[in-house]
């Protein structure tokens, strides 16, 4: 184990968190935009809808393919051809002026996110920590996204106020570029892997996973995160801003500074983020302490509980405050435990590329969750069948995680 190994707050897991933080902050405010693209062109909300789910299909295709790159090429060029996929989609979007043009620049940007998030970063961070270590870096590396969530919407709601959209797309494309500099820090160690390990090919690896059931569940348990996840992000902010109950003008969140349902929107994207990091990091702290199934199979039951009690309850500013803080403790919690369990099961030496297939899995889910959401409000009005959708897909990976084998791969000697 080496010097940097055996501390918990390394330079990789600083850097690679900065990294995680930034380019999350840029994906996590792209919900603010639904309502004021669609009246700047006068579009339907399933065009703008639509772009962001192919930004998340774009993003899951690009995962498995950015983190091969960093497993043959090195892990910084896959970073810095992902922050350039994502600068050159921000700018380029920033100048489409029909849903096609927005929709395909859009693919761009989700290269960039699969670039610049959790695939690559997350596999620096576990090959630098050790064994002791490990479970828990993933789990505040995995926070700093719901940092950059912190203040990405709320960021992007405040410059939309004396900025056009356009112009907001194109300070992120700044941002993106500048975190850059991060990046002499993202020096990862030879991965600990076995003699075993090393002798084996990608494909031969690639597809011990693919022939193990248990890989198998884990991919298709990853929808229902991606789902959810993809459908908040992209149509809280507007769902709250057109469904919830007026604020009141004397009461705490109008103290607060929050006196629109617009802000109160973007707040409860922030506030999200803000609850996640608590979570996240603890469901990091448990994943080394107990069985990593068991706990993502009680991560989705809790969702699915309180997606459904709050489209059956009255949508009020405190209900939507509740489900902020609750669905943020529960938000990318499912994320250090899945790539841990992936790493556990398969080894360090490929677990990007196999994390990057899981993690395409959550990536259709977001595509489905986003598109449908603006089809569906836009055919009937209202997003209540998404959420309940939401809520039976949230039980049914639930249920699919509890099969898993939670033992080191045959294929692979401990």
């Amino acid at each position: 184990m080496t010097d940097a190994q055996s501390r918990l707050f390394s330079p990789v897991l600083i850097a690679g968190c900065l990294v995680i933080m930034v380019g999350f902050a840029i994906r996590a405010s792209f919900g603010v935009f639904q309502i004021p693209i669609a009246e700047d062109f006068g579009w339907m909300r399933a065009e703008f809808s639509f772009a962001i789910a192919v930004q998340n299909l774009a993003w899951g295709i690009g995962q498995p393919i950015f983190s091969a790159i960093a497993e043959r090429f090195g892990d910084r060029k896959a970073i810095i051809l992902g922050a350039l996929f994502y600068a050159g989609g921000l700018v380029l979007s920033a100048y489409a002026m029909t849903p096609l043009e927005m929709q395909m620049l859009e693919i761009l940007v989700g290269f960039g996110v699969a670039g610049t998030g959790f695939g690559v970063i997350l596999a620096v961070v576990g090959r630098a920590a050790s064994d002791e270590h490990r479970s828990l870096a993933l789990g505040i590396a995995t926070a700093a996204g719901s940092a950059g969530q912190v203040f990405g919407a709320p960021a992007a709601e405040w410059m939309l106020g004396f900025m056009p959209w356009q112009n907001v797309f194109l300070i992120f494309a700044a941002l993106i570029l500048a975190v850059l500099i991060v990046l002499p820090f993202m020096r990862s160690p030879t991965p600990p892997a076995t003699r075993a390990e090393l002798e084996q090919s990608m494909g031969q690896i690639l597809g011990t996973a693919l022939r193990d059931p248990s890989y198998i569940l884990i991919f298709l348990g990853f929808f229902s995160c991606g789902y959810q996840l993809g459908f908040i992000t992209a149509h809280f902010p507007a769902f709250v801003a057109e469904a919830c109950g007026a604020i009141d003008p004397s009461g705490v969140l109008a103290s607060l500074g929050i006196g629109t349902t617009s802000a109160l929107g973007a707040i409860s994207i922030s506030l999200i983020g803000l609850t996640n990091i608590v979570g996240t990091i603890y469901a990091g702290w448990l994943g080394k302490r107990y069985t990593k199934k068991y706990l993502l199979a009680g991560i989705y039951l809790a969702r699915t509980v309180v997606a459904g009690m709050f489209i059956i309850l009255p949508m009020t500013p405190l209900t939507v405050i509740v489900f902020s803080i609750a669905m943020g403790s529960l938000w990318l919690a499912t994320v250090p435990l899945t790539s841990g369990l992936v790493a556990h099961i398969y080894g360090l030496r490929y677990m990007g590329t196999l994390y990057g297939i899981v993690f395409l899995s959550h990536q259709i889910g977001s595509f489905i969750g986003v598109w449908l959401g603006g089809r569906l409000y836009d055919l009937y009005g209202t997003y209540d069948l998404v959420w309940w959708v939401g809520v039976g897909v949230g039980a049914f990976s639930a249920i699919l995680h509890l099969p898993v084998r939670e033992q080191r791969s045959a294929a692979l000697p401990a």
